[in-house]
């Protein structure tokens, strides 16, 4: 609820696996044999091929169960999880069920399956989205065995700079996507509005900035609102989360981006805070904003989408617009409200990992290591069945097929972030060739804060980050969506958190981070 997504190297050659033992897996292990697929060496695939399916024969046959948030369930899900299931009988004699369920049931949905015991095999997690909770209740197993054992082709392609990143009290609980491993918020509008109304985004600087622009909107275009939001995402909350502040993990207490001091705070006393959520509320008081904002549970794009709003808040990286323009269907762009930033939940904010419900382990990271190594498999999931929902443009290069589009696509989860390594990915036509490239640039270009590597165990105080997390769901989604008044919700916002127990918070990641400070701080 409280979060809002070293030197780098080449992302080409980087992955992020949250494990301790694997600090010395960079030393060229090679990949396993069904995992073989991506880029094999002249004359090995006839060879590889026949080691997996000899190594998959000798498994029993298994179903994988694998849950994700998704603001979306793809019409075609079916099919193209039928040609999954092909193609995975072969390689480790399994079938997957995908089961994308929405963001905001995500929470109830995967608690109430961990009470029921209901078996399912892999989960997404993130730093921001319950990975620190998932491990301290047991939820998850750690994966340090499994990994070594079955994940050879993720270690061929790790990193050990990223390794620090990710030990919750020295143990691996997830396996991160090998993607962007730094952030930049903004705002998406759509492109023919701001066409058509010439609107001049080099001026937009910060948040304020957009007002005249939500304004021109309100004015003239009756019926579509020119901010939509949702309870726990805006501008607001965006900016500050990670946009300012570095947000340390589970519960209240971050870092302010521009101090440069390993000091412990509570956001929202901080000026910023107040600023940006009164700037809300002015605008939901002057109708730019969606009126169910702080109850509106479903993903901002898919009002645009309908045609009935005009701009939302987002994290952002190259290529960010082509991918809002396929989630929307209709072409959009965009401003960025801050400059590129790395935190360690940053480079832990997309994983998978695998809930203490799975009854095979073992295959469950086979699955997991296929998605870093096996580039047809990879990009089945992303994008679908080839002739029907994509067609090849080039060797690496996509298109829609003849009479279909962004909107009528069956096939549209678009999340290629979310699962193995994006760099297997296809990239559109409509993309930059080297938008990979642009990965890299990206990530080395940002600035780092100086708590990367710090990760904070929530151990000691998970009664109060629970405590705190109940409050803020009574407040957060009124201030963020600006639908409560800031100068009378904020105070007893400030007291409720603290009568929860969040100094106690604030104390233990400063206790944490001043130990980790003694060693790792350059």
């Amino acid at each position: 609820m409280f979060q809002p997504k070293r030197k780098l190297v080449s992302i080409a050659s980087s992955v992020l696996v949250l494990s301790l033992a694997l600090t010395a897996c960079s030393s060229g292990a090679k990949p396993a044999a069904e995992t073989s697929t991506s880029t094999p060496t002249t004359g090995a695939a006839p060879t590889t091929e026949a080691k997996a399916t000899s190594a998959a024969n000798d498994l029993k046959p298994y179903k994988l169960v694998m849950i994700f948030p998704s603001g979306v369930v793809a019409k075609d899900l079916p099919a193209v999880q039928d040609e999954i299931n092909k193609y995975l009988t072969g390689k480790i004699n399994a079938t997957i069920e995908i089961r994308p369920i929405d963001w905001g049931a995500w929470t109830n949905k995967t608690n109430l399956m961990f009470a029921s015991g209901e078996q399912f095999d892999l989960m997404f997690t993130a730093s921001w989205y319950g990975l620190g909770q998932q491990a301290a209740k047991g939820q998850i197993i750690p994966l340090d065995d499994l990994i070594n054992k079955h994940g050879q082709g993720i270690k061929s392609v790790l990193d050990p700079a990223y390794v620090e990143g990710g030990k919750l009290n020295g143990k691996s609980y997830g396996v991160v996507a090998n993607k962007e491993f730094a952030a930049t918020k903004g705002v998406v509008m759509r492109k023919d509005l701001v066409d058509k109304y010439k609107i001049d985004l080099s001026a937009v600087k910060e948040m304020k900035d957009l007002e005249p622009i939500f304004k021109t909107i309100k004015d003239n275009e009756p019926g579509i609102t020119p901010l939509q939001v949702k309870n726990d995402r805006s501008p607001a909350s965006a900016i500050l989360g990670y946009g300012l502040f570095d947000m340390l993990g589970d519960g209240p207490g971050v870092l302010d981006r521009a101090s440069k001091e390993l000091k412990v705070i509570d956001m929202f006393e901080t000026p910023q805070f107040m600023d940006a959520v009164k700037l809300m509320n002015k605008w939901y008081k002057a109708g730019y904003i969606n009126k169910d904002g702080a109850t509106n549970k479903e993903s901002e794009f898919l009002a645009v989408k309908a045609g009935k709003a005009f701009a939302y808040g987002e994290s952002m990286k190259p290529g960010f617009e082509m991918q809002e323009t396929r989630n929307t269907g209709t072409p959009m762009v965009t401003v960025e409200l801050t400059k590129p930033y790395t935190t360690t939940g940053d480079t832990t904010s997309a994983m998978f990992a695998i809930p203490n419900t799975s009854k095979d382990p073992e295959r469950a990271m086979m699955f997991l290591n296929l998605l870093y190594t096996d580039k047809q498999l990879l990009n089945l999931l992303d994008w679908g069945i080839e002739g029907k929902h994509y067609a090849k443009a080039g060797d690496n290069i996509i298109d829609y097929p003849q009479g279909v589009d962004a909107a009528s696509v069956g096939y549209n989860l678009n999340l290629p972030w979310m699962f193995g390594n994006q760099l297997n990915s296809y990239i559109w036509k409509t993309e930059d060739p080297k938008i990979w490239d642009r990965y890299k640039e990206f990530n080395t270009g940002a600035q780092k804060s100086i708590a990367l590597g710090f990760v904070f165990d929530p151990e000691k105080v998970k009664n109060e980050i629970a405590a705190t997390n109940n409050v803020a769901t009574q407040f957060t989604g009124g201030l963020y969506t600006g639908t409560i008044d800031p100068e009378k919700f904020v105070p007893e916002f400030v007291t409720k958190l603290k009568a929860a127990g969040m100094d106690k918070i604030i104390a233990e990641k400063q206790k944490q981070l001043d130990e980790w400070a003694k060693t790792n701080k350059k």
